[in-house]
């Protein structure tokens, strides 16, 4: 086996997991989430997740993939050999989720490509309609499980995206260790400069207002707490095999503790960020009203008609609307590359190959695979895929991980490792303790029971009417099941290729 990749530096380690963690959901799902329950009253429950939930199975995975020098497969399978059934599901459903967010990472930079569109749409009295078509004009996309046309371009956006997605993580810990020092501060910036402009702009402030100042009243809405809940947990790029690889990089000297702490609160720091370009752009265009929660909504619709009427100026809207998705296009390639290197690092440890062989066939099968979501029915599939990666998947593995550890393990070794190298802060045992056996299973459990009574009792068993039932039975259960089957199915495989040499690894928790 190949020597295996550590960060170069402990910062290195840092802004790799920042911009994992930091994708396209803090840019546009964080904002409409606190639009939808009351700015500030968001922000306090966001908070309360964070701390509650987020940041000790932030911790958690860190460290036992340090301890074990493994991804999430065999991270799994040295908590118990029972147990490496989870690796597998959280590794599956990672596959599924980089197979449309290369496609979401394509349309980005279709946007940004077309951005010059905006000065000729600038100060027509269709102005707002031309913006808000021109996606579904480049993308021919029907909303609908209807055609099979793939546009020429989008295609070849979607080539882009793949190909700086194996650029980036081809060697990797030591590729992505270089690239991370652009992509993670570039976002940071462009930020910076859309919001100067946003609270700039007349009535910006009445924005920035109703992002920060809470309602009271809104504490009363279940569904705060469920967002709330939700977007932590998708936010940190837990449960998703990413940060039981980049913690198994990690050297031996990391203070993990700290570090946990400062890639969550720079998350939170930067969804607040693009909170505030967000509010104090509408603010500016007389918009707030358009904020949606919803992210295609948000950046390929809403946000387009922003742009035209920021200024009378075409030139410098279609500057500003270019600036906007190159903003987005460097969230979504860290996301997007972090994701395939957990599925690598899992896959590789677990077959005993060379990681960089094993990149190059996710990045090629998923890349074939990706194809269906740019057709124009491809919008429908990859929301219905997208809801149960998110709202099924993702929460049991979630779920599965939490009794795992919690229950079936010796929570005071993991603690420990957090703590090896502590020096400022500590992480308590009772809050970790608590999080992880109780707290986040608990909220998890509620989590998944929510959407599974608003999807059977609310909807009546479907989706959206307006998907057929055999598409969300092909695209979102039997995904599903083959996502928890994957573990069983590769068991029967390895067992196998046993017979003919293959030898597993015994991974053991050593104690120091």
């Amino acid at each position: 086996m190949e020597k295996r990749g550590q960060w170069s530096s402990r910062f290195t380690f840092i802004l790799a997991a920042i911009g994992s963690a930091v994708g396209l959901g803090n840019a546009w799902r964080f904002p409409g989430l606190a639009a939808k329950h009351g700015g500030g009253t968001f922000l306090v429950v966001y908070l309360f997740a964070m701390l509650a939930m987020g940041i000790p199975l932030l911790m958690m995975e860190i460290a036992i993939s340090r301890k074990l020098r493994k991804g999430a497969i065999e991270s799994m399978r040295g908590i118990g050999k029972k147990w490496e059934p989870v690796g597998w599901a959280a590794t599956s459903n990672a596959f599924v989720i980089v197979c449309y967010y290369a496609v979401v990472f394509a349309w980005v930079i279709l946007m940004f490509v077309n951005s010059w569109q905006f000065a000729g749409m600038t100060g027509k009295k269709t102005a707002s309609d031309e913006a808000s078509a021109l996606f579904f004009k480049l993308t021919h996309t029907t909303g609908a499980i209807d055609g099979t046309l793939i546009p020429g371009q989008v295609l070849v956006c979607l080539l882009i995206a793949w190909g700086l997605i194996f650029f980036c993580i081809r060697n990797g810990a030591n590729s992505v260790g270089k690239v991370v020092k652009f992509t993670v501060f570039a976002p940071v910036l462009l930020l910076l400069i859309m919001a100067i402009k946003g609270c700039t702009m007349p009535d910006a402030i009445e924005g920035i207002k109703i992002l920060f100042i809470p309602k009271l009243e809104a504490f009363k809405d279940p569904t705060l707490w469920v967002d709330a809940i939700g977007q932590v947990f998708y936010s940190l790029s837990i449960m998703m095999a990413i940060m039981f690889a980049y913690g198994s990089y990690l050297g031996d000297d990391a203070d993990i503790a700290a570090d946990a702490m400062i890639i969550a609160f720079s998350d939170m720091a930067i969804s607040v960020l693009s909170g505030i370009v967000m509010f104090s752009t509408m603010g500016g265009t007389g918009m707030l009203d358009k904020i949606t929660d919803s992210g295609i909504g948000t950046a390929f619709i809403v946000y387009p008609q922003a742009i035209v009427n920021l200024t009378n100026i075409g030139w410098f809207n279609a500057v500003f609307g270019a600036i906007f998705y190159l903003m987005l296009i460097t969230l979504a390639i860290d996301s997007a590359f972090s994701i395939v290197e957990g599925i690598s690092a899992a896959v590789s440890d677990k077959f005993h190959l060379k990681p960089k062989t094993v990149t190059i066939s996710v990045c090629a099968i998923a890349g074939i695979i990706s194809i269906l979501f740019v057709s124009q029915a491809g919008l429908a599939w990859l929301d219905i895929v997208d809801h149960w990666a998110n709202s099924v998947n993702l929460i049991l593995v979630g779920i599965l991980e939490c009794v795992a550890i919690g229950w079936t393990f010796n929570l005071r070794k993991i603690l420990d490792e957090v703590n090896k190298n502590a020096k400022n802060f500590r992480t308590p045992f009772w809050w970790f303790a608590a999080s992880i056996k109780f707290i986040a299973p608990v909220l998890l459990a509620g989590l998944f029971v929510w959407n599974m009574v608003d999807l059977f009792y609310t909807k009546h068993g479907t989706y959206d009417p307006n998907y057929p039932i055999w598409a969300q039975i092909a695209a979102g259960w039997a995904v599903s099941a083959l996502v928890f089957l994957s573990g069983f199915i590769a068991k029967i495989f390895i067992a196998n290729q046993k017979k003919k040499g293959l030898t597993e690894d015994e991974v053991v928790w050593k104690d120091n």
